[in-house]
């Protein structure tokens, strides 16, 4: 059996107003001491005395390095034991970054996608009617294209992200193979999403000016101010409640831990919702618009009765 002590205190966070509401945190160093004697140690293996073992990353802070590190002492049969940080896994607040950073280049992207949909979606000759199974059929090539796209793209970037992050002394927070997996296919289908709803709201506005600028209201303006501690967290985690912008929790890789003083906010990397519940009111939002856009075209050409114009 092995028994022992332990001594740890978190950080003091405090939160500094920027933006429109929003904030940075700024966490102090505490550390915690306990000073212990007449501990005595008894038994087989007595003869080897206390083993002293740090526990996560210790000694790393500017106070520690001219102060006293934490760790473990012992003098004249009393033990004196120094320790900082939270009882729980590393993560952000540690100063890691979490993989999903690595695709600072996403809002572009999304950028792009929403506008190369809605072009496709009034890509028509004029004078030449749009059916239902036009619609159909360009609602899966946009889909399926954007999805191959994005695949490759997001399983190119995060590797040689992660490793220049590391390569520059940047640490960067490890996953498991599944949620690695899980980041990269859940944003490739998250733009395939996009692409389809935005397909959708083409066909709906018959506007293609109109319909690029609700997209973009959206989708990319949610996700994009929800990025940077702009607004508040309250309206930050309600806009990625509500707006197909939530989709994009597949990205999360970040756990929230009761016992940790951190920030949990998604500005520094947590959405209100569980990946999955995100995906399902993007899927909600696309459906729904697809669906809608469906219902007001004819079902073959003999129904047309007028062609469709794009402006």
């Amino acid at each position: 059996m092995q028994v022992g002590l332990f001594a740890t205190s978190p950080g003091d966070l405090t939160l500094r107003p920027v933006g429109l509401g929003g904030a940075t945190e700024e966490v102090r160093f505490t550390q915690a001491a306990g000073v212990f004697d007449n501990v005595g140690l008894k038994g087989a293996d007595s003869a080897g005395g206390w083993r002293k073992d740090a526990v996560g990353e210790m000694n790393q802070t500017d106070w520690e390095k001219y102060h006293k590190a934490s760790g473990a002492g012992e003098e004249g049969g009393t033990i004196t034991i120094t320790g900082t940080g939270d009882i729980g896994p590393g993560g952000a607040e540690d100063g890691g970054r979490p993989v999903e950073r690595a695709l600072g280049g996403l809002p572009l992207g999304l950028l792009i996608v929403l506008v190369v949909a809605v072009r496709f979606a009034t890509s028509e000759y004029r004078g030449a009617p749009i059916t239902r199974r036009v619609l159909v059929a360009k609602a899966v090539v946009v889909g399926a294209v954007t999805f191959v796209t994005g695949l490759l793209a997001v399983g190119i970037v995060i590797p040689v992200g992660v490793a220049i992050l590391k390569g520059n002394g940047i640490s960067v927070i490890g996953v498991s193979a599944l949620t690695g997996v899980r980041v990269v296919v859940g944003t490739a289908a998250v733009l395939a999403l996009a692409a389809t709803l935005a397909l959708a709201l083409g066909t709906l506005l018959r506007r293609v000016w109109l319909a690029i600028l609700v997209a973009v209201l959206a989708i990319a303006v949610p996700y994009v101010v929800t990025f940077f501690p702009l607004l508040s967290d309250g309206l930050s985690q309600w806009l990625l409640r509500v707006t197909p912008a939530a989709g994009f929790a597949a990205q999360q890789t970040l756990i929230e831990y009761p016992q940790v003083v951190a920030h949990f906010a998604p500005a520094a990397g947590y959405f209100p919702l569980p990946w999955w519940a995100g995906v399902a009111v993007l899927c909600v939002y696309a459906v729904m618009l697809l669906g809608l856009a469906l219902n007001r075209l004819p079902q073959s050409d003999e129904r047309a009765e007028q062609p469709v114009e794009w402006r």
